[in-house]
């Protein structure tokens, strides 16, 4: 490219920017508004953080909008269309599919219902069948029989709007763990309200306060000496305010008792306890949190935790977003998990081979596995047995003095013993 080229067709971000000066940008602000906002005081504790951990973990999971075959039972291919464009790609245009997943695990935990609407489509969904070209995560505001209030981010004024979306083109998805989760008496709501109550003490032991008693000389029975004691307790939280290392002093005859610990209470207790019941009951443990579990229980903890939830959002989008004719047509929406993703190396090269041995991956199919780039051998997309030889392989044995031509088959040699086999 010659230096007149680059300058007739190079371009500069800053020296040519791709969009022309406007007047008006709409809404501005310094934080994202369409990620989620957690509430309920579920930002403050640590059931925030079991909550990201599992829609992290659900968002890995690849959702697909999949060809079945004709008894509806076995995967054979990926649909390409819009539809699994908004959950391989980008959802909508501020979020890609995981951020997308991430903000529906994380508003479906909080609010215990959601609406994934479609906002963008080809045509109006009331009028038949139609293509989505994006999606947004919504809070269910009011129930109607057949529509829903829904509030949710405009990405064209850049705020949060309320809208009425009907009930058949809304996928409306309930948490699977909304007893344990959204209860007003679940385990996740009583572990927060412990947890407040923790901060409020914590708060108050860390509010700057001396919690001391001053015993003033005399009685104080009398309406006169509790104002004198008054006006002397006044004096001394001057003296301290007013001095620049803090330091007052007090008469011979008074004396000074500091409360130098909290009363004792089982609060900490108790949410120990909570913890490990919502651990319990939503099927993870420490061990997962810290990163430290091993493959049983990450097993365990897929099965009891992410499947329900990954579920119960594939089968509602199947049920909204593909029409009657569709399912008939056998397409689906299905989710599919790395088999190898929590397999140490070191056994990667055991489960290849017993993979490409027993024919149920190919030896690139194995690479990409591994995270190599596939071959060009042909061999290499082949589903078989790397140890056997093929049918392109086998060859007859050519003798002499047998008899017959000098041909020998190779079951032929195979069947008979070394003293009888014929000399070359």
């Amino acid at each position: 490219m010659t230096l007149g080229d680059r300058l007739k067709h190079g371009w500069n971000a800053f020296i040519n920017p791709a969009q022309s000066f406007k007047y008006d940008y709409g809404r501005a602000s310094y934080i994202d508004q369409s990620r989620p906002r957690l509430a309920m005081g579920n930002e403050k504790s640590i059931v925030a953080a079991v909550y990201n951990r599992i829609a992290v973990d659900v968002s890995q999971l690849d959702i697909r909008h999949v060809l079945m075959d004709d008894n509806n039972e076995k995967f054979k291919s990926v649909v390409d269309d819009p539809l699994n464009e908004r959950f391989s790609l980008n959802a909508n245009k501020d979020q890609e599919s995981r951020t997308f997943i991430r903000d529906l695990v994380l508003s479906l935990f909080d609010e215990g219902a959601i609406a994934v609407i479609p906002i963008d489509t080809d045509i109006n969904p009331k009028n038949g069948s139609y293509d989505i070209n994006s999606l947004r995560v919504g809070k269910i505001v009011n129930w109607y029989p057949d529509e829903v209030r829904v509030r949710c981010y405009n990405d064209i004024k850049g705020e949060h709007e309320e809208l009425i979306v009907p009930k058949a083109i809304a996928v409306i998805i309930e948490n699977p763990f909304y007893t344990v989760m959204n209860e007003p008496n679940s385990i996740a709501k009583r572990l927060i309200r412990k947890l407040n109550l923790l901060d409020v003490i914590d708060d108050q032991s860390a509010s700057g306060k001396l919690d001391l008693i001053i015993q003033f000389p005399g009685s104080i029975k009398t309406e006169q000496r509790i104002k004198a004691a008054e006006d002397r307790r006044k004096k001394i939280e001057d003296q301290l305010a007013g001095s620049k290392y803090g330091i007052a002093y007090i008469d011979s005859t008074e004396k000074v008792t500091q409360l130098n610990r909290a009363v004792e209470n089982n609060l900490m207790n108790q949410i120990t306890f909570l913890t490990s019941m919502l651990y319990s009951q939503l099927g993870i443990s420490e061990k997962i949190m810290n990163g430290t579990a091993n493959e049983q229980e990450m097993l365990n903890y897929y099965n009891n935790t992410i499947v329900p939830v990954i579920s119960t959002i594939v089968d509602n989008m199947r049920w909204k977003f593909l029409t009657k004719t569709a399912r008939s047509r056998h397409h689906s929406i299905m989710y599919f998990r790395d088999p190898f993703k929590n397999t140490p190396v070191n056994n990667i090269a055991e489960l290849a081979d017993k993979f490409t041995r027993n024919e149920i991956a190919s030896s690139n199919e194995m690479r990409s596995v591994i995270g190599w780039k596939p071959v060009d051998d042909p061999r290499a997309d082949e589903l078989r047995n790397k140890n056997l030889n093929s049918e392109a392989e086998y060859q007859p044995m050519y003798t002499e003095g047998n008899g017959e031509g000098g041909l020998l088959a190779n079951s032929d040699i195979a069947s008979m013993k070394l003293s009888q086999l014929p000399k070359l």
